[in-house]
């Protein structure tokens, strides 16, 4: 175990009287810091971090979940031997930024949902097509995936953006390891393509406008091809 920095114990009072955090939980969350900071102090999102004291077998290392109104940052990289293995890979100087979008990504969906607006289509969009399934189950299956891809479509927007904004030379290298990771999801509920693509550029984050009103125009303009 390591010691837990001061700027962490300020910003999250719970761990003061908590099990110290691991070196690796250390290092994620320091490099994730000026999101979290922006997150809780800028927007006043109620956020909490949730650190587990045994990953599951399918637990990612940094996830976000929902509870009595408030967001919940999960680490789960205890007793798992894959815990950075997104970004294997990517030499230990670079990783920080990668972590801080991965923290910013989180970070959106924690605003979608205290804004009442997860898995909610903006106002003038409606589902559209017709889909089949043998059962209802499926259909609703298919529902939720198309849910999930449209979140992470979002959050991912929001993690460039903020990457644009706060570290404007390395966006080309967060943009890229993004599609990497983002590619095996293909046909999936995190296939976020639509929206990547649609950011290959820095220059639609160029806007003074704020951050999230940026975001949330180009995911809309991303579901018209997403579905």
């Amino acid at each position: 175990m390591s010691k837990t920095p001061l700027s962490l114990l300020l910003l999250l009072p719970a761990l003061a009287g908590a099990a110290q955090l691991t070196e690796l939980e250390t290092r994620w969350l320091t490099a994730g810091l000026p999101a979290l900071n922006y997150a809780r102090q800028e927007l006043g999102l109620p956020l909490d971090i949730t650190v587990q004291p045994q990953a599951g077998p399918n637990d990612v290392p940094l996830a976000l979940g929902f509870e009595d109104g408030r967001c919940k940052l999960v680490l789960s990289m205890r007793g798992n031997p894959a815990a950075e293995s997104v970004l294997d890979g990517v030499p230990e100087a670079q990783r920080a930024i990668l972590i801080e979008a991965m923290t910013a990504h989180e970070i959106g969906h924690c605003w979608r949902y205290v804004h009442h607006q997860w898995h909610m289509l903006p106002a003038g969009f409606v589902e559209a097509g017709q889909q089949r399934a043998s059962s209802a189950d499926l259909l609703e299956q298919a529902r939720i995936q198309r849910a999930t891809q449209r979140e992470e479509g979002y959050a991912d927007l929001l993690a460039l953006s903020w990457t644009a904004r706060r570290h404007p030379a390395q966006y080309t290298q967060v943009y890229r390891w993004m599609r990497q990771v983002r590619q095996p999801a293909a046909g999936g509920s995190h296939d976020t393509t639509a929206w990547l693509q649609l950011a290959a550029d820095r220059a639609v984050f160029s806007s003074s406008s704020p951050l999230f009103e940026q975001v949330s125009m180009l995911w809309s303009k991303g579901l018209f091809s997403s579905d």
